[in-house]
């Protein structure tokens, strides 16, 4: 997909940006003296504090500058901000040399107008392309074949079924029909149990409404309805039906339009609601005495589904590492860097010592972590529909916010879903 940011739409957007997010920048006033020096690595991430893989990471730092004492790193941290951080920075050419973000909304744009650069060469003089996944290479290779970032983290979004709960209210097994998931939601509620919780006023209830409207899209077809904010066809309509219908049968949490994904998992940790759709980062939290009662598996389908099997998303963009103009004049240090961070052992740890779900190859499950690896070994047993972050323009992401939110309250129809949805785009 062609980014609509042109190189001087970037330019005047990151204008506005200076005065709020450059103090955000940790580290930035020292930065103009580093981001030359060939021996200092600049890199700028949201791990490093109470973000899923934190402290891992901050232990691969430190024997990663064990390993390399002639090479300084200086560690950069933000969150939800960092791409209006980078961005601002990069104006000032003083970005930082790598990037650990996600492939989402502004950070689409990036390659296209030149704030990181084309990394598909690297991986291969590298010698790492055998070490990505290859659903990981296609999904961070833009329409113009260029390798936007190293992919490194991914992640599973299955839905969590609290076992205890659904059988205390009367319900053996997991819900696998719309029927069934309807039926369950009425006895759980007859036992003062919340059926379904969802940030339906955040990310997590726009991504579980999109999943839900996929029940009746092929992949081709939510490709199209996402890139273009055209919910007209056949299916569309059948999908935010089917929603709908779900929604006012009682499905879903009271008030789901006003909650986020704190919301949520507190919901889901606590007991009060039953079932949480959640990646698997958020699985890695669900607390020992909740998890050893919970199961995983798909959303429940619909008559006429175009899919045979319950559905989750799957994604391989979560974090990457992108390389800034900046970091390019320090091939070397980013070289090792990468190479470091793609060794087995390093990703291993992730994986065993925090739950992350990988776009590198690894033969290691998260077994201290239940959830998760049960999630990684669904395989087979449900089928995945399209997470549409890497097709939605950037203009439009926040609006779809919006129209999760209007989607999420009770008695707004169908058509009043779709025309939310498609109105989302109109500033595209």
């Amino acid at each position: 997909m062609r980014s609509p940011l042109t190189r001087r739409g970037f330019l005047a957007a990151g204008s506005g940006l200076a005065a709020t997010a450059l103090p955000a920048l940790s580290g930035c006033s020292s930065l103009a003296a580093s981001d030359s020096d060939p021996d200092t690595l600049v890199v700028h991430s949201q791990l490093g504090t109470t973000a899923p893989g934190s402290a891992t990471y901050l232990r691969a730092l430190k024997r990663f500058r064990a390993e390399n004492p002639g090479l300084k790193v200086k560690n950069l941290v933000n969150g939800d901000d960092l791409a209006q951080v980078y961005e601002t920075a990069r104006l000032a050419r003083k970005e930082p040399d790598v990037v650990m973000v996600n492939l989402y909304d502004k950070t689409l744009a990036w390659t296209d107008v030149g704030a990181t650069v084309d990394v598909k060469d690297h991986l291969d003089d590298w010698g790492l392309r055998e070490r990505v996944l290859p659903q990981a290479l296609s999904a961070w290779t833009d329409g113009k074949g260029r390798l936007r970032a190293f992919p490194y983290f991914a992640t599973n979004w299955p839905v969590a079924y609290n076992r205890a709960l659904l059988e205390k209210a009367g319900v053996h097994g997991i819900p696998r029909t719309g029927d069934e998931l309807i039926r369950a939601a009425r006895r759980l509620r007859a036992h003062g149990v919340a059926p379904v919780t969802t940030g339906g006023n955040d990310w997590t209830g726009q991504k579980l409404l999109a999943q839900i409207i996929q029940t009746f899209l092929t992949e081709d077809e939510a490709r199209h309805a996402y890139t273009t904010g055209d919910f007209g066809s056949r299916g569309a309509r059948e999908g935010i039906a089917y929603f709908v219908e779900l929604r006012d049968s009682g499905v879903f949490t009271d008030k789901p339009q006003g909650l986020t994904s704190d919301s949520m998992m507190t919901q889901f940790h606590t007991g009060k609601a039953a079932i949480e759709s959640a990646m698997s980062s958020a699985l890695a939290e669900v607390p020992e005495r909740v998890a050893r009662h919970t199961d995983v598996g798909g959303w429940p389908l619909a008559d006429g589904a175009v899919h045979d099997k319950p559905t989750i998303l799957r994604s391989y963009t979560l974090i990457g590492f992108w390389i800034s103009p900046n970091g390019a004049k320090k091939a070397d240090a980013v070289e090792r860097f990468i190479r470091f961070m793609y060794r087995p052992d390093t990703v291993s740890r992730f994986i065993t010592e925090s739950g992350r779900d990988m776009a590198v190859r690894s033969d290691s499950l998260s077994t201290g972590f239940p959830l998760v690896a049960a999630a990684q070994r669904l395989g087979s047993d449900v089928s995945e529909v399209l997470l549409p972050d890497v097709f939605v323009p950037p203009a439009a992401n926040q609006p779809l916010i919006t129209a999760t939110s209007t989607s999420f309250t009770r008695g707004t129809s169908a058509a009043r879903v779709r025309a939310a949805l498609e109105s989302a785009y109109r500033s595209v």
